[in-house]
């Protein structure tokens, strides 16, 4: 596993300079498919609550179209696409999160490939949401909207050449061959992830990594 101390130093300080500015901090970490997000969020947390600074983390992979909607579109080969997302329903539910309320929001349950409504209850007095997912500093249309509800915006950094090599071993890690592996990366993850570096908008923390 990459040495990410750096990265969970960098947005916990970040942290702890801001929370007493309002009632709840939105972290948001951006980046790519493969540049490591769910681990540093999840990292970042477990660093934050040994602070005693109760955080949680939201992934934006629970706001997937189901597949029967996919099919119906067409999309079904393009899944993890800005446009295979609900977010208009995502902007409401980070909106809603940045007024410190309470906001229950489903979670990708990747075994199944489905998302599980009402999964995840983010109560109004936890002060720290960290949120992560590719599209959360993207300059298209609705996402581009997401950027002035974030409190913390940290961007992933990761060479094209590096993430392929992830994507790959990812696949591969869900006993795909190494053929069909380097197909499904390329087909459609390494075009979402060069559409997410192609159009990232400016972040607060740009973490640079495998670069």
């Amino acid at each position: 596993m990459l040495d990410i101390t750096a990265h969970i130093d960098a947005i916990a300080e970040e942290v702890h300079a801001k929370r007493a500015q309002a009632a709840r901090t939105l972290v948001a970490i951006a980046g790519a498919p493969g540049s490591g997000k769910s681990t540093l969020a999840a990292e970042v947390a477990r660093r934050l609550r040994a602070q005693r600074c109760p955080a949680l983390v939201m992934p934006m992979d629970g706001f997937h179209l189901d597949n029967a909607v996919l099919a119906d579109r067409g999309l079904t080969q393009r899944k993890g696409a800005p446009e295979t997302f609900d977010a208009e329903g995502f902007l409401l539910a980070i909106d809603r999160m940045s007024r410190a309320q309470e906001v229950v929001v489903p979670i990708f349950d990747r075994q199944r490939d489905i998302a599980i409504a009402g999964a995840l209850a983010v109560p109004a007095d936890c002060p720290v949401v960290i949120v992560e997912g590719n599209y959360l500093l993207f300059d298209e249309a609705p996402w581009r909207d997401l950027a002035p509800l974030w409190t913390i915006s940290a961007y992933l950094k990761v060479d094209i050449a590096e993430l392929r090599a992830r994507i790959i071993q990812r696949w591969l890690s869900h006993n795909l061959s190494r053929a069909a592996a380097t197909r499904r990366a390329e087909m459609n993850d390494i075009p979402n992830a060069q559409r997410v570096i192609d159009r990232a908008l400016p972040a607060d923390l740009l973490l640079t990594s495998g670069l």
